[in-house]
């Protein structure tokens, strides 16, 4: 009821022209769609989504990992370094866009601060306001915000590695590196795909902190396609556009899902 009658309410949507007044609004075919595949702005917003996604990949996968072997070998402080990380998470994506709109802030902020202290006065920038660095910036923040839900991935996963076999290797000679790339990399191999899987997916629908901190500029350039669908919907009143924006989104993400599950799985192997 919750998921599947929005769905085909908002496909059925899509071939309407429609202000959200009225009765349902006009029926006019494929005629949002055509206008979606000409549509310039659209697909640079979603090409700003896939470069959210390389990046989150790039960035968020690794350092998890790096985090979660540390905390996996570490023993005092462990627990209260494990908390300290997670915090990240525990804020909401509102207060989190709040907080970084004002780090970020070109007069105030204190990133331009202490630039300014350390006499670098080239190196401050207007962060959100250049259309240049407003999406880089973006990004920054929503990896900061969930390294920590993959950390705690791989630490689940982690836990579940036999110390034993850890335990015999460093007795035959084997590096903390050797064991880290040979035994527990192949082990988190799983893991990694789901990690992968849910990065793509919540990059390719993201919106709340990019609303919140950029509303999608400045000139379009942290668009993306979720804050591009709101503004279609609830400021130009484009109800039957807007569904269509939607409908695309829904089938570009199952797309990317299933390349990404093939693909994985081609190159699964056993340890």
């Amino acid at each position: 009821m919750f998921l599947l009658y929005p769905l085909v309410s908002s496909f059925r949507l899509s071939f309407v022209s429609w202000n959200g007044l009225g009765d349902g609004g006009d029926f006019v075919g494929f005629q949002n769609w055509v206008r979606l595949a000409h549509d310039t702005l659209f697909w640079r917003s979603a090409l700003h989504n896939i470069l959210l996604a390389v990046f989150s990949v790039v960035v968020q996968l690794p350092i998890a990992v790096v985090l979660a072997v540390v905390l996996d070998e570490a023993s005092k402080g462990s627990r209260i370094l494990k908390i300290l990380y997670f915090l990240p998470l525990l804020m909401s994506s509102v207060a989190l866009g709040v907080l970084f709109k004002n780090i970020y802030d070109p007069n105030f902020g204190p990133i331009n601060g202490i630039l300014s202290e350390l006499g670098l006065y080239s190196w401050t920038q207007d962060w959100l306001g250049d259309p240049r660095l407003a999406l880089a910036s973006v990004i920054a923040v929503v990896s900061w915000q969930y390294i920590p839900f993959y950390m705690v991935l791989f630490l689940a996963a982690l836990s579940s590695f036999p110390r034993e076999i850890t335990e015999a290797a460093r007795l035959d000679g084997a590096s903390g590196r050797t064991i880290f790339w040979r035994l527990k990399l192949p082990h988190l191999q799983g893991t990694f795909r789901t990690a992968a899987l849910l990065v793509l997916i919540g990059s390719m629908r993201y919106f709340d902190l990019i609303y919140v901190m950029t509303g999608g500029g400045p000139e379009n350039a942290s668009e993306v396609m979720a804050t591009y669908m709101y503004r279609t919907v609830f400021a130009s009143f484009e109800l039957g556009y807007g569904s269509t924006i939607a409908s695309a989104m829904f089938f570009i993400i199952m797309a990317i899902s299933i390349v990404s599950l093939r693909v994985s799985q081609r190159f699964e192997t056993e340890v």
